[in-house]
């Protein structure tokens, strides 16, 4: 017997399933020693590794993010002042979530992880422009004002900004915007903590505990002064370079953006990874006209070859038409697997694995597919994707789908190609000759009847003891009830004669007609449903895409419409979604950067830093292996929020310096060559908060890679173009502003840029 246990909406699970277990001991002293309790599968093994795998992964990301600072500035007390904004701000996180009813989950804890390496970015940004001003020689407290005043502007912008990208995503319907919005508020909440707190607490602590220092370094101290002296040397060098021949970094700049727009298109594109939870689920599926005793035998032998496997720990099944099984034909099996640390194969090799034994078994075929934390609607399915087939015509349909089914069956995309169309059932057609049963005076309900207490399974009473209950069914011996000579066998009385009478002289038996075990409905009209899994490497976009063109290139009727459900609409729901949703995040950060600025010429500036973060997670994305999918495109539009830091740092100092009176080469000169290395800190500190996420192979990692791809490949890029390519943007912008508004300004000599500091 299997007992499945739910817990109810907003319960905690992990509460819940300790409560179940505390409940088992006193289960088992109540019930005979004969019966054996045990847990079949726990779900809540993977969810509890999981948040320690996370855990863990945070731990290590506040590690790296606090490693990164006390590397730039070296010094132990400048590197705590930023390093408090951490846990503040994952404070006040969580104090929202709670608020909103969230549970800490692999999205809300992703969404901390990632939240640490960017909120530190205010922070970093204030303690560097105090600290530069304190190692000029000035008093902490007017440094920590003067820094601070200077700064707070471009903090704002950049907080507001990255709060605005979020804003298309709270808007989100469906499972998919949900799963945003819960993710967008954690970190949305832990940005506005990190702003509040780098504005107001940082400086006062910069003032307080930050002075001057004059005493001897050491010696590494002095080498990584060095390294960072030849860095910025090497790069003002090659931004002289760069200023000398605008016009190819700008074409550089157009080659990126074109270059992110082809990595789009062709990039493999799914909906979520596939996990491993730590259970695959099975359909099994037999012959339409086998006998439940021969379905139950076969299930007891793939249920022996699943057990044998090394990652398996343990399996149950369920068959025939009650529960979760379609039809008498089909059973389900539940099969748990060992933790991750006890196997050296994940749930889909095990699958891999387990097909060419299961192939073995004949007049039965088992169809396996690994359990997912997050599915979307859908029937019960032979496979994790469902195509069905819709018409009101249901010969038409019939007709078709198995050609569909056969032409599926042949796409090297598409594995475990399965129907639930079940036509080819024999069915016995017993019709009562009414004259002949008119002559023995018996009524046709009596024969109906009496076929009823044979073959129905008819409880006729039930008795009861004082420990246990007995119902007593009437039927005929098992033995006899799939021989159609039984009907010779089984005598009605007549009521004229008094004789007994077989049943088979008064009715006609037809054994040669089939006909369907179950017709399935979908909005009311017969629908047969085409289930398939991935075959390894391939994407769902890409078989999508297969399955698609195969249903058109067969001319299919036009009264015959196929729909993806579950799991593959929502992919495509998505799927249509995605432009809409990156392009609604640019316009919403354009606008507030428009107002911020006044301006609506420096946000285009700003956001000049996006397509070389696009081409860098794209990328990243296609070496390590990874579809873009729902978590990729979270960290594409995450880097939509990070990458523009880098702009605003810059334009925010060259708009000062211009209102200055400085001309736009000086002006964006100099705030590249001064902003250096905060944008090397806080690049460095977002891209460490990823490198966690990106090389975890703990459980619910494979929902955390494809985030971790995407910003470090994304931030590693577009740190080294944007350092050269925004200040080109930059220029030629404001050139078009001059011409635009009709002022007019100075050249500056080529040559007397090198020379500017």
């Amino acid at each position: 017997m299997l007992l499945v246990v739910f817990k109810q909406p907003g319960a905690n699970v992990i509460e819940t399933v300790d409560k179940v277990k505390a409940a088992l001991p006193r289960l088992r002293a109540v019930i005979p020693q004969a019966i054996s309790v045990d847990i079949l599968s726990d779900r809540t093994e993977t969810i509890r590794a999981s948040v320690d795998d996370v855990e863990f992964t945070l731990g290590l990301t506040i590690c790296l993010v606090v490693l990164v600072i006390l590397l730039f500035l070296r010094n132990l007390r400048v590197t705590l002042i930023p390093g408090l904004v951490v846990p503040l701000s994952l404070l006040g996180a969580l104090a929202v979530m709670y608020l909103c009813g969230f549970s800490l989950d692999n999205i809300s804890l992703m969404a901390l992880t990632i939240s640490v390496g960017f909120v530190v970015d205010d922070a970093i940004v204030v303690v560097e422009n105090i600290y530069r001003h304190i190692e000029d020689g000035m008093p902490a407290r007017e440094a920590a004002l003067k820094g601070s005043r200077e700064i707070g502007f471009t903090v704002l912008s950049i907080s507001v900004s990255l709060v605005a990208v979020f804003i298309p995503l709270l808007l989100m319907g469906g499972i998919v915007g949900r799963l945003f919005r819960e993710f967008s508020i954690t970190v949305t909440a832990a940005i506005a903590v990190s702003a509040l707190v780098s504005l107001i607490l940082t400086p006062m602590l910069c003032a307080r505990f930050l002075h001057h220092e004059n005493e001897q370094h050491g010696v590494v101290w002095r080498a990584i002064e060095a390294v960072f002296d030849g860095m910025h040397s090497f790069y003002r060098r090659t931004l002289d370079g760069v200023l000398r021949h605008p016009f190819v970094t700008l074409m550089v700049f157009f080659a990126t953006m074109a270059l992110s727009i082809y990595l789009y298109v062709v990039i493999p594109k799914g909906f979520f990874p596939i996990q491993d939870t730590g259970l695959i689920t099975g359909f099994a599926e037999a012959g339409q006209d086998i006998s439940p005793q021969e379905m139950a035998r076969l299930m007891q032998s793939l249920g022996e070859v699943l057990i044998k496997d090394p990652g398996i720990a343990a399996v149950g099944s369920a068959m025939g038409s009650t529960g979760s099984a379609q039809t008498a034909n089909t059973g389900r099996f539940f099969i748990g697997l060992k933790p991750r640390d006890q196997r050296t194969t994940d749930a889909t090799g095990i699958i891999d694995r387990l097909r060419p034994q299961l192939a073995h078994i004949e007049g039965v075929k088992l169809t396996l597919q690994p359990s997912q934390d997050i599915t979307v609607g859908g029937r019960i399915g032979r496979g994790q994707f469902q195509y069905t087939l819709q018409d009101a015509d249901i010969g038409e349909l019939n007709e078709w789908a198995p050609k569909i089914l056969a032409k599926l069956q042949t796409l090297p995309q598409l594995a475990d190609v399965s129907t639930d169309q079940q036509g080819n059932a024999p069915q016995l057609m017993v019709s009562i000759n009414r004259d002949q049963a008119a002559r023995f005076g018996i009524l046709p309900e009596v024969i109906d009847a009496t076929l009823n207490d044979a073959f129905g399974q008819r409880q006729v009473a039930q008795y009861y003891t004082q420990t246990n209950t007995y119902h007593v069914i009437l039927e005929v011996p098992p033995e006899m009830q799939g021989d159609p000579n039984t009907l010779d066998r089984i005598y009605l009385k007549s009521p004229l004669t008094g004789a007994s009478v077989p049943i088979s002289t008064l009715v006609t038996i037809d054994n040669t007609q089939v006909g369907p075990l179950s017709v399935s409905h979908q909005s009311q009209f017969p629908a047969i449903t085409l289930s398939f899994n991935l075959r390894s490497g391939t994407a769902l976009g890409q078989a999508v895409d297969a399955i698609n063109k195969a249903v058109l290139d067969m001319g299919v009727p036009v009264t015959l419409t196929g729909t993806f459900q579950g799991n593959a609409q929502a992919f495509q729901d998505s799927l249509a979604s995605e432009p809409i949703l990156i392009a609604a995040a640019l316009v919403v950060v354009y606008l507030i950067l428009g107002m911020l600025y006044e301006s609506f010429i420096h946000p285009l500036t700003i956001l000049s830093t996006l397509p070389s973060a696009g081409v860098g997670a794209l990328l990243a994305l296609m070496a390590g292996g990874f579809d873009l999918s729902v978590i990729g495109i979270i960290g594409i539009i995450l880097l939509i929020g990070i990458v523009k830091k880098n702009g605003i740092m810059l334009v925010d100092f060259a708009i000062q310096r211009e209102r200055e009176g400085g001309l736009p080469h000086e002006a964006i000169r100099e705030a590249c060559l001064l902003r250096f290395r905060p944008i090397l800190m806080t690049t460095m500190a977002a891209m460490l908060g990823g490198v966690p996420l990106m090389l975890g192979h703990g459980a619910g990692s494979e929902l955390r890679q494809p985030l971790g791809y995407a910003m470090v490949g994304g931030l590693a890029l577009s740190q080294v173009l944007t350092l050269y390519t925004t200040p080109i943007v930059y220029l030629y912008l404001a050139r078009l502003q001059n011409r635009l508004t009709g002022r007019k300004r100075v050249r500056k000599p080529a040559r007397a840029l090198a020379a500017a500091e």
